[in-house]
């Protein structure tokens, strides 16, 4: 595709930059030159700024106080910016304009992914499915579905596609493989290696710089609001080898103090309303031939399957292939379950309880909620957590002593002492996400229901919710059913593995290990 926009020498230009969001100065940037030809990885904790610095690249000022000399020579049309809140605004867009009320059948599938690239990057609708682009994302597989029945890996390989099929000379993109299969990581690697030997600038945003793309020439690594490095990417990366030498000790001696810690906040009293509740010698969930199909298409198909109280579980499979959906039926968020054999803690589904009696003894971290909160507003921090108490999307009663008491006591575990009052939304994408980790598990859950909990997540975060969910696993106060897509998250303790095989027949196996 030709450009017609002549690409300047510097893409970006930053001198005695600060950033601040509510008076509260968050980055400094003494200076930071982008010159024509390179391409960056911006990289630093949860804490850092890498997030507010990614959005105002990706022509995002919203909520962000600017001083300083700045320089951002490429047009907004010419700039493209892929990250979870565009995502977010995605969803909450779907869910303004569904008309499913209105529809015959009850049910409006929206705007599908082809529909959303066609318009957004210009491109005919007509030549998508066969678009080399759209194939090498795997977008044809799922381009004619509707955008809200998409899982987390597919809007994201459905916003990259977009971005490169407008084929901005300015892309920024957050964390392009997190939520994403195997398959997918190599086919964006891929994509993304292709469009650095092209005209057009990238700005690689990641927490956890593993897997990096070749194109890739210089890192900007950020620590507490000001650059740590700034550099040709080889020396950073042979600096953060030598760094992690010592994670395996680091992670060792926090297991230990974890384990220690725990302790007092996860001993369940026999009269706790999650431990009366807890049927003796049944299983904690029953599924018996279990089929969802959406549009004629099988998702899962005579799925038997038996989650017995403290055997942990690690569910698997490509993105699309059914993980979502499976733990949706538990959740009760998908309405399948009632057209189902589906059975929690010795009851089936449909037979007289309420979607808040099952909550009650659920503990869930997913990216459906994480959305939700991020769409309440103002609210704190404590509250968030609070909030898991009672299974709500924010708090809405007054907060009690005890379960203050407790929810402060986690926020430490989890490194959040002193920040309690501190809005959620004006959090790091990461730290939003550590925050609902605590949310599920301040309760002790029966069941702790985790899709992709290390999505966001920074090394040192990383470590530190494997090591919690490691520590409440060996409690056996909990039962874990563990989504994702990285082999290095799987916890030691998850000894059985539930795998989703789509297309195969049978579509799923089960292993022990």
């Amino acid at each position: 595709m030709e450009r017609n926009v002549q690409k300047p020498d510097n893409t970006l230009f930053f001198r005695d930059l600060a950033l601040s969001r509510d008076g509260t100065p968050r980055v400094y940037l003494s200076e930071w030159l982008w010159k024509r030809g390179d391409h960056w990885l911006l990289t630093g904790d949860n804490e850092s700024g890498t997030d507010m610095l990614s959005s105002l690249a990706g022509g995002n000022r919203a909520n962000i106080g600017i001083q300083g000399r700045m320089e951002l020579p490429i047009p907004p049309e010419k700039t493209r910016f892929v990250s979870f809140s565009e995502a977010a605004a995605l969803i909450e867009y779907e869910r303004a304009h569904d008309d499913s009320d209105f529809t015959e059948g009850g049910v409006d599938p929206g705007r599908t992914a082809f529909a959303f690239i066609a318009k957004k990057a210009g491109v005919p609708f007509e030549s998508l499915s066969n678009d080399p682009v759209v194939v090498a994302c795997g977008v044809n597989r799922f381009g004619d579905r509707g955008i809200k029945y998409l899982s987390t890996g597919e809007t994201r390989r459905m916003l990259l596609c977009e971005a490169l099929l407008a084929d901005p000379l300015l892309l920024v993109i957050e964390d392009p493989f997190d939520g994403v299969d195997t398959q997918g990581r190599e086919a964006i690697e891929a994509r993304l290696d292709e469009y650095t030997r092209g005209q057009g600038s990238l700005l690689l945003v990641m927490e956890r710089p593993e897997r990096i793309p070749r194109g890739i020439t210089h890192a900007l690594e950020l620590s507490d609001g000001r650059i740590s490095y700034s550099g040709k990417i080889g020396a950073f990366l042979e600096w953060k080898d030598r760094e992690r030498d010592s994670e395996r000790e680091r992670s060792a001696n926090e297991q230990a103090r974890l384990a220690a810690s725990l302790s007092p906040l996860i001993d369940r009293k026999e009269d706790d309303a999650t431990s009366a509740a807890a049927p003796k010698d049944v299983p904690l969930v029953e599924m018996r031939k279990v089929t969802v199909e959406w549009s004629g298409r099988k998702v899962l198909d005579s799925v038997d399957w038996t989650l017995e109280n403290g055997v942990h579980w690690l569910i698997r499979g490509p993105n699309g292939s059914g993980k979502t959906t499976f733990l949706e039926l538990i959740t009760g968020d998908n309405t399948q379950v009632y057209r189902n054999d589906v059975r929690l803690f010795g009851k089936r589904r449909g037979t007289g309880e309420t979607i808040w009696e099952i909550k009650e003894r659920l503990g869930i971290v997913s990216y459906r909620m994480h959305v939700e909160f991020r769409l309440v507003g103002d609210i704190d921090v404590e509250s968030v957590v609070l909030s898991g108490f009672h299974d709500s999307i924010g708090l809405y009663c007054q907060k009690a002593e005890e379960e203050t008491r407790k929810a402060k006591a986690w926020l430490e575990l989890g490194g959040f002492s002193g920040r309690e009052k501190e809005r959620f939304s004006e959090l790091s994408y990461g730290e939003q996400r550590a925050v609902l980790i605590l949310r599920a598990v301040v309760k002790n859950p029966l069941i702790l229901i985790l899709d992709e909990p290390c999505h966001g997540l920074d090394d040192a975060h990383r470590r530190l919710v494997l090591n919690l969910l490691e520590s409440i696993g060996n409690s056996r106060r909990t039962t874990l059913l563990h989504v994702t897509h990285d082999p290095s998250e799987r916890l030691p303790c998850e000894r059985h593995v539930l795998e989703l095989l789509p297309g195969e027949v049978p579509m799923y196996r089960t292993l022990a290990t």
